[in-house]
C-alpha cells in the first residue's frame, strides 16, 4: 500500500508523489540539483485516537463523556489502544519498542481489571463482557 503526499514546487505547482510504505525519508530533485528530503512520520498516536473518539468510548464504557477516570472507561481505551498495537505489529515483526509497550498497556489493563475485581465483581463481569476479553 502506497501512501500519496502533495509537494507545491517553486513555481507553486502541485506536485503528487506516491511513496511505498517502509520509506522514512523522501527525497525531492528540485532545480539546480538541490535536494530537499521529507521525513515521513508514522505510527502518530493522536492520528487514529483523536478527542472524538475518546469521548465515544467513554461516553460508552464510562457512563459519560467527560468521566475519564473511571476504570471502565480506562480499561476500554486500553483496550481499543491494544488492538491498535496488535494489528501494527502483525505487519511490523520487528518492531521491539512497539511491542514493549504493547506489554506494558497490557499490563496496565490488567492491574485495573485486578482493580475492579476488588471492588465490585458486577462491575467487572459486566466490562469484560462488553469488551469481549474472555473467550
Amino acid at each position: 500500500m502506497n501512501k500519496n503526499i502533495i509537494i507545491y514546487n517553486i513555481q507553486h505547482q502541485k506536485v503528487t508523489k506516491k511513496i511505498p510504505n517502509h520509506k522514512k525519508t523522501l527525497y525531492l530533485p528540485l532545480e539546480r540539483k538541490a535536494f530537499v528530503y521529507i521525513k515521513i512520520i508514522y505510527n502518530n498516536i493522536s492520528m487514529y485516537l483523536d478527542q472524538k473518539a475518546k469521548e465515544k468510548l467513554f461516553k460508552k464504557h464510562g457512563g459519560d463523556a467527560k468521566n475519564t477516570g473511571s476504570a471502565e472507561g480506562q480499561i476500554a481505551l486500553f483496550t481499543h489502544r491494544i488492538e491498535h498495537l496488535t494489528a501494527h505489529l502483525k505487519n511490523n515483526r520487528k518492531d521491539y519498542n512497539t511491542e514493549r509497550s504493547l506489554v506494558m498497556l497490557v499490563g496496565k489493563r490488567r492491574s485495573l481489571l485486578d482493580y475492579l475485581t476488588k471492588k465490585d465483581v458486577l462491575r467487572y463481569r459486566a466490562i469484560v463482557k462488553e469488551l469481549g476479553l474472555r473467550k
